[in-house]
């Protein structure tokens, strides 16, 4: 951790910052595809869910 001495005496403490990681144009990692695919069921089980205490819990609704 790097340590200042500003005016007056009192120091100020700066955190070590993480090295960047440049990710080259087309470059994926397939954990965007795991998200895409994850966003997609859950929007269908809530749909489901929304149907489902829509119809009062009764198949075929009515």
């Amino acid at each position: 951790m790097q340590v200042t001495e500003e005016d007056g005496g009192r120091l100020n403490a700066f955190a070590k910052e993480p090295r960047m990681v440049l990710i080259e144009q087309g470059e994926s990692s397939g954990s965007s595809r795991l998200l895409l695919i994850g966003g997609l069921v859950l929007v269908l089980l809530l749909t489901a869910v929304a149907a489902a205490i829509s119809s009062g819990g009764q198949p075929g609704g009515l």
